[in-house]
């Protein structure tokens, strides 16, 4: 079913899954069973993951770098006209679904895992379709244990699944849709756009923005899940309250910074080496989930910078250490939340040069005379509610758990009414182009 589901977009695209699904099927029974040659299929499996990365992903990218260096040679190159025409259009879900994949024959490799019984429960967990499109990612260990039982749900585990989707769909349809409305019209025409209170309050809709979109896709995904009676951990835990940067990408994306955490900064020595190699396998983990994200070097900036703000704060950290003493909370809160939004420019930018322009708009601080409008506007609306959501999480929790079946109905209803009446214009996920 949830290949029907992937091939009803593209039923082309259904045959590079189930390829690259087969490899690492057949790669890890090779790998469990102690072949000599098990670190050939490992790599065998890891390059058939990647490959498929680098053609439908990057080769567009590459192609038109490649002849922009030669031009500058003097040589004159046709790699872009090269390319396969079918390599131009990328594949739903293909960076979610090489990396769940990958995770299977890395911990069969490392033994951290157990082979799946079968191949129809390989292709479950990496195809199951809650996060085949836009994730979360999904470890083997924590999905193939569950689909090894068959578990029947109950009315209490469908009915909190049906919450946790309603919680999904709210966050997603009315704040994170509500917000881009605004952050939409003032990206179409940066240059025009030379206030900087309005950039600051731009940046500001579009960090919930897309806090909410993929947060929202998340928990429609746990609560999908939840239907069937397979549990997802958590992929976001309220990460605009973070003490730290560290602290911010433990909350942040949990199953993709995890994932480079334990398949490359680990691996690469993490920091267990001294100083200088610490920053570089800090350094080229950033840089690497930033070009996960996409090829543009508006997301290796991005990455660049939270390399930059975790270098900084490690160096503080060892200093105030030094003296026995920690910065105050709210103000490391502040400053941590201030860098990522500041990031987030450069994510969201077309450009660089549209980047670096927003950016020195927002510290120029001329054109403060828009604060009045912005301030009255609906955009306000949405924007405190998303605070009054993040930072008052706790009383969240406490109206969400409570037991009165009566308390449960009005509550969930009243959310189902906002989502049906103050929904915004219909927005593709954000991590859909992932």
């Amino acid at each position: 079913m949830s290949f029907l589901f992937y091939g009803w977009w593209d039923w082309r695209f259904l045959f590079l899954l189930i390829g690259t699904g087969t490899i690492d099927y057949v790669s890890g029974y090779f790998i469990v069973r102690q072949s000599p040659r098990k670190k050939a299929w490992l790599w065998f499996s890891l390059a058939s993951n990647i490959g498929s990365l680098l053609i439908f992903k990057y080769s567009l990218w590459l192609a038109v770098l490649l002849d922009q260096l030669f031009l500058t040679w003097g040589v004159k190159t046709h790699f872009m006209g090269s390319i396969p025409e079918f390599t131009l259009v990328l594949p739903v879900g293909i960076s979610f679904y090489t990396f769940n994949s990958m995770s299977y024959t890395i911990d069969l490799y490392k033994g951290k895992t157990q082979p799946a019984k079968n191949i129809l429960h390989f292709f479950a967990f990496i195809s199951f379709f809650p996060h085949l499109v836009a994730g979360p990612i999904i470890r083997a260990r924590d999905i193939l244990q569950q689909l090894a039982t068959d578990r029947k749900t109950d009315a209490v585990e469908i009915f909190n699944g049906i919450k946790t989707c309603i919680w999904g769909l709210f966050q997603k349809m009315v704040l994170a849709d509500n917000l881009a409305v605004f952050v939409n019209q003032k990206f179409k025409d940066v240059h025009g756009v030379d206030d900087a209170f309005s950039w600051w309050f731009c940046m500001l809709a579009f960090s919930f923005q897309i806090y909410f979109d993929f947060n929202g896709y998340s928990t429609i995904a746990r609560g999908m899940a939840k239907l069937c009676g397979i549990h997802f951990r958590l992929n976001f835990n309220h990460p605009y309250l973070a003490t730290s940067f560290g602290n911010f990408w433990q909350r942040w994306h949990i199953s993709l910074s995890s994932f480079f955490r334990d398949y490359v900064y680990i691996p690469l020595g993490g920091n267990r080496r001294k100083p200088l190699r610490n920053a570089f396998n800090r350094w080229f983990t950033m840089l690497l989930s930033g070009l996960w994200h996409g090829a543009n070097l508006t997301f290796l900036i991005w990455a660049a910078l939270h390399a930059f703000y975790l270098s900084i704060e490690k160096i503080i950290q060892q200093w105030l250490g030094r003296f026995g003493k920690n910065s105050p909370i709210f103000f490391s809160s502040l400053v941590v939340f201030i860098g990522v939004l500041i990031a987030w420019v450069f994510f969201r930018s077309a450009s660089i040069s549209d980047a670096l322009y927003i950016v020195k708009t927002m510290f120029s601080g001329e054109g403060l005379i828009d604060y009045k409008s912005l301030l009255v506007g609906n955009i306000s609306i949405w924007l405190l509610i998303s605070l009054f959501i993040e930072f008052g999480s706790m009383y969240r929790h406490r109206i969400l758990i409570l037991k009165s079946s009566v308390t449960q109905v009005f509550l969930w209803g009243t959310i189902v009414a906002l989502i049906i009446y103050f929904r915004g214009p219909e927005q593709q996920f954000i991590y859909f182009q992932f």
